[in-house]
Protein backbone atom coordinates (compact mmCIF):
# COMPACT_ATOMS: atom_id res chain seq x y z
CA UNK A 1 0.00 0.00 0.00
CA UNK A 2 1.15 3.53 -0.78
CA UNK A 3 2.49 5.28 2.34
CA UNK A 4 0.84 8.40 3.70
CA UNK A 5 2.48 11.63 2.51
CA UNK A 6 2.33 14.85 4.53
CA UNK A 7 0.86 17.61 2.40
CA UNK A 8 -0.09 21.21 3.07
CA UNK A 9 -2.89 23.01 1.26
CA UNK A 10 -3.50 26.77 1.28
CA UNK A 11 -7.10 27.95 1.38
CA UNK A 12 -8.38 31.37 0.39
CA UNK A 13 -11.74 33.04 -0.21
CA UNK A 14 -13.07 36.57 -0.59
CA UNK A 15 -16.59 36.01 -1.94
CA UNK A 16 -19.93 34.67 -0.66
CA UNK A 17 -19.14 34.63 3.09
CA UNK A 18 -15.41 33.80 2.95
CA UNK A 19 -15.21 32.58 6.55
CA UNK A 20 -17.97 30.06 5.85
CA UNK A 21 -16.35 29.05 2.54
CA UNK A 22 -13.05 28.23 4.24
CA UNK A 23 -14.67 26.51 7.23
CA UNK A 24 -16.83 24.35 4.95
CA UNK A 25 -13.75 23.50 2.88
CA UNK A 26 -11.97 22.35 6.05
CA UNK A 27 -14.69 19.77 6.56
CA UNK A 28 -14.82 18.76 2.91
CA UNK A 29 -11.05 18.29 2.71
CA UNK A 30 -11.38 15.86 5.60
CA UNK A 31 -13.51 13.60 3.37
CA UNK A 32 -11.14 13.30 0.40
CA UNK A 33 -10.42 9.69 -0.58
CA UNK A 34 -7.27 8.09 0.86
CA UNK A 35 -6.69 11.27 2.85
CA UNK A 36 -6.92 12.27 6.51
CA UNK A 37 -6.77 15.66 8.18
CA UNK A 38 -3.82 16.11 10.54
CA UNK A 39 -4.29 19.76 11.57
CA UNK A 40 -5.75 23.07 10.44
CA UNK A 41 -4.58 26.60 11.11
CA UNK A 42 -6.57 29.47 12.45
CA UNK A 43 -8.13 31.85 9.94
CA UNK A 44 -6.24 34.90 8.73
CA UNK A 45 -7.37 38.05 6.91
CA UNK A 46 -5.18 39.57 4.19
CA UNK A 47 -5.34 42.19 1.48
CA UNK A 48 -5.67 40.80 -2.03
CA UNK A 49 -2.61 40.15 -4.17
CA UNK A 50 -2.99 41.87 -7.51
CA UNK A 51 -6.13 43.93 -8.20
CA UNK A 52 -7.11 45.90 -5.09
CA UNK A 53 -10.72 46.49 -6.21
CA UNK A 54 -11.91 43.38 -4.37
CA UNK A 55 -12.62 42.37 -0.77
CA UNK A 56 -9.95 41.15 1.65
CA UNK A 57 -9.25 37.43 1.70
CA UNK A 58 -9.73 34.88 4.44
CA UNK A 59 -6.78 32.47 4.36
CA UNK A 60 -5.74 29.31 6.15
CA UNK A 61 -3.59 26.21 5.73
CA UNK A 62 -4.56 22.59 6.32
CA UNK A 63 -2.15 19.70 6.90
CA UNK A 64 -3.36 16.52 5.20
CA UNK A 65 -1.88 13.05 5.07
CA UNK A 66 -2.71 11.35 1.82
CA UNK A 67 -2.06 8.30 -0.29
CA UNK A 68 -3.13 10.20 -3.42
CA UNK A 69 -0.50 11.12 -5.99
CA UNK A 70 0.21 14.85 -6.38
CA UNK A 71 -1.92 15.11 -9.55
CA UNK A 72 -4.76 13.03 -8.08
CA UNK A 73 -4.77 15.33 -5.04
CA UNK A 74 -4.75 18.38 -7.33
CA UNK A 75 -7.76 16.94 -9.19
CA UNK A 76 -9.61 16.53 -5.87
CA UNK A 77 -8.76 20.11 -4.85
CA UNK A 78 -9.94 21.53 -8.16
CA UNK A 79 -13.18 19.51 -7.98
CA UNK A 80 -13.80 20.96 -4.51
CA UNK A 81 -13.19 24.48 -5.87
CA UNK A 82 -15.82 23.80 -8.54
CA UNK A 83 -18.34 22.61 -5.93
CA UNK A 84 -17.83 26.02 -4.29
CA UNK A 85 -18.68 27.66 -7.66
CA UNK A 86 -15.16 28.91 -8.32
CA UNK A 87 -15.04 31.08 -11.44
CA UNK A 88 -11.71 32.15 -12.92
CA UNK A 89 -12.53 35.56 -14.40
CA UNK A 90 -9.17 37.29 -14.04
CA UNK A 91 -5.70 36.51 -12.72
CA UNK A 92 -5.56 37.12 -8.95
CA UNK A 93 -9.23 38.08 -9.03
CA UNK A 94 -11.93 37.42 -6.45
CA UNK A 95 -12.97 33.84 -5.76
CA UNK A 96 -15.30 31.78 -3.63
CA UNK A 97 -12.57 29.24 -2.88
CA UNK A 98 -8.95 28.86 -3.88
CA UNK A 99 -7.06 25.70 -2.90
CA UNK A 100 -3.32 25.56 -3.55
CA UNK A 101 -1.18 22.48 -3.02
CA UNK A 102 1.74 24.11 -1.21
CA UNK A 103 3.88 21.11 -0.27
CA UNK A 104 3.76 17.40 -1.06
CA UNK A 105 6.13 15.61 1.27
CA UNK A 106 9.63 16.87 0.62
CA UNK A 107 9.20 16.67 -3.14
CA UNK A 108 9.99 19.26 -5.75
CA UNK A 109 7.71 18.91 -8.77
CA UNK A 110 7.54 20.97 -11.94
CA UNK A 111 4.71 19.65 -14.08
CA UNK A 112 2.52 21.38 -16.67
CA UNK A 113 -0.39 21.55 -14.17
CA UNK A 114 1.44 21.71 -10.87
CA UNK A 115 4.51 23.16 -9.25
CA UNK A 116 5.46 22.05 -5.73
CA UNK A 117 6.52 23.77 -3.57
CA UNK A 118 4.00 26.36 -4.68
CA UNK A 119 6.03 28.92 -6.62
CA UNK A 120 4.82 32.00 -4.72
CA UNK A 121 4.55 30.66 -1.18
CA UNK A 122 7.91 31.86 0.18
CA UNK A 123 6.92 35.49 -0.49
CA UNK A 124 3.37 35.40 0.88
CA UNK A 125 2.68 36.08 4.54
CA UNK A 126 -0.90 34.79 4.21
CA UNK A 127 0.58 31.37 3.37
CA UNK A 128 3.66 31.33 5.60
CA UNK A 129 2.04 32.51 8.84
CA UNK A 130 -0.65 29.80 8.99
CA UNK A 131 1.87 27.22 7.72
CA UNK A 132 4.35 28.18 10.45
CA UNK A 133 1.54 27.94 13.00
CA UNK A 134 0.98 24.31 11.98
CA UNK A 135 4.57 23.23 11.37
CA UNK A 136 7.13 25.64 12.81
CA UNK A 137 10.02 23.23 12.18
CA UNK A 138 9.04 22.47 8.60
CA UNK A 139 11.58 23.12 5.86
CA UNK A 140 11.16 23.60 2.15
CA UNK A 141 12.96 21.02 -0.02
CA UNK A 142 15.75 23.60 -0.56
CA UNK A 143 16.36 23.76 3.22
CA UNK A 144 14.75 27.13 4.01
CA UNK A 145 12.81 27.02 7.27
CA UNK A 146 9.14 28.02 7.15
CA UNK A 147 9.32 29.72 10.57
CA UNK A 148 12.22 31.93 9.48
CA UNK A 149 10.52 32.88 6.22
CA UNK A 150 7.30 33.67 8.10
CA UNK A 151 9.14 35.78 10.67
CA UNK A 152 10.61 38.01 7.98
CA UNK A 153 7.14 38.70 6.54
CA UNK A 154 5.18 38.90 9.81
CA UNK A 155 6.50 42.33 10.75
CA UNK A 156 4.92 43.93 7.67
CA UNK A 157 1.51 43.60 9.32
CA UNK A 158 -0.21 42.57 6.10
CA UNK A 159 -2.00 39.63 7.72
CA UNK A 160 -4.12 39.45 10.86
CA UNK A 161 -5.39 36.42 12.75
CA UNK A 162 -9.16 36.37 13.09
CA UNK A 163 -10.44 36.11 16.67
CA UNK A 164 -11.99 32.80 17.71
CA UNK A 165 -10.81 31.03 14.59
CA UNK A 166 -9.51 27.80 16.09
CA UNK A 167 -10.14 24.68 14.02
Amino acid sequence: MTPLVDTYVGLGSNLDDPVDQVCRAYGELNTLPLTERAAASRLYRSRPVGPQDQPDFINAVIHLRTRLSPLALLDQLQALEQRHRRVRQRHWGPRTLDLDLLLYGNETLILPRLQVPHREMAARAFVLLPLAELAPRLQLPDGRRIAELAETLASAGEVEVLPDSGN
